[in-house]
């Protein structure tokens, strides 16, 4: 039973509770509001992975380096290009991995209420991450593509006017299957990214709160989200660049520039080196934790959005 501040139970009625399929809305939504803050990291990310690749000539820059580039070179609001790729990627890939999460969950929990076991909730995390990953394909697709065309010479731009209009030129130029290029490293990175988020975020909010005596509430959900945010970003960034290279590249006189996964890893780490899999560490650790956090933040506040409206 819940319980206030001085250990007495609640007065009243319990908040109302939306309904499933309104909790799978508020996800994508809450994920969607995330994203307007930290799409600047993703743009930023996205250009120093794709650098030292053939399309990326050859030049690898730090992150102030490259957010200087961007600005300097294509304005201040450039920060935000592919944003409208970003939100539609929120929208089909957190609100079905949401949705794929909370029926897993519900259908694996005991009679009693009692939650599945850690093992389960990481094969369902697993499981909700390969679901939204191959839902949110092609929205990524064209945020990877359009991220990466102020880099590139003019004649070279694909030129994207938002991310309706790359959808449709992907499919009719190119074949509704590219909508789905690297369709198997996107799945095997938020399979990563969701199996090791959801254990390490577990481990170091529950030390944190032992070892520092640091109470739940906003504080703890951002610092342990940081600190999972490390072991996240150093498991899921070598999937992440096989991703980004592949769904960028191009044919030219019938070739692709990588024949597979096998391919991009070898090509990476013979031309680039080793640590080169792990390119924009910085932005992608930045964008993970306050991601996490201010999803959760967006969500609670639906939430009692919600709640209050449905007490009239």
């Amino acid at each position: 039973m819940a319980t206030t501040k001085n250990g007495a139970a609640p007065s009243g009625p319990a908040p109302a509770a939306p309904p499933n399929h309104t909790k799978f809305i508020f996800g994508g939504l809450a994920g969607m509001a995330a994203t307007c803050f930290v799409q600047p990291l993703d743009l930023i990310k996205n250009r120093m992975q794709l650098a030292g690749g053939w399309r990326g000539g050859g030049q690898s820059l730090s992150f102030a380096q490259t957010l200087s580039a961007i600005v300097r070179n294509e304005g201040a609001l450039a920060v935000y290009t592919g944003l409208s790729a970003g939100l539609l990627r929120q929208a089909t890939y957190t609100t079905t991995r949401l949705g794929v999460y909370t029926t897993l969950f519900d259908h694996f929990s005991n009679p009693n209420g009692t939650p599945p076991s850690f093992a389960t909730k990481v094969a369902i995390g697993l499981t909700a991450g390969a679901s939204g990953a191959i839902v949110g394909t092609p929205a990524e697709v064209a945020l990877i593509r359009m991220s990466a065309d102020g880099a590139l010479p003019a004649a070279e731009r694909r030129g994207y006017t938002g991310v309706g209009n790359a959808l449709v030129r992907v499919a009719r130029e190119e074949g509704i299957a590219t909508l789905w290029r690297g369709c198997v490293p996107t799945v095997a990175r938020a399979m990563v990214l969701n199996a090791t988020q959801l254990a390490s975020y577990s481990e170091a909010k529950q030390a944190i709160q032992s070892n520092y005596q640091v109470p739940d509430g906003l504080k703890l959900h951002f610092l342990a989200s940081m600190v999972s945010g490390v072991l996240t970003t150093v498991a899921s960034m070598p999937v992440d660049i096989v991703k980004t290279r592949i769904q960028n590249m191009r044919t030219i006189n019938g070739v692709p520039e990588y024949s597979g996964v096998a391919d991009v890893l070898g090509k990476v780490v013979r031309q680039e080196g080793f640590f080169a899999l792990w390119k924009g560490f910085l932005p992608y650790y930045s964008r993970l934790g306050p991601h996490t956090v201010l999803t959760f933040i967006f969500l609670e506040q639906l939430n009692k959005l919600y709640a209050s409206f449905a007490s009239y």
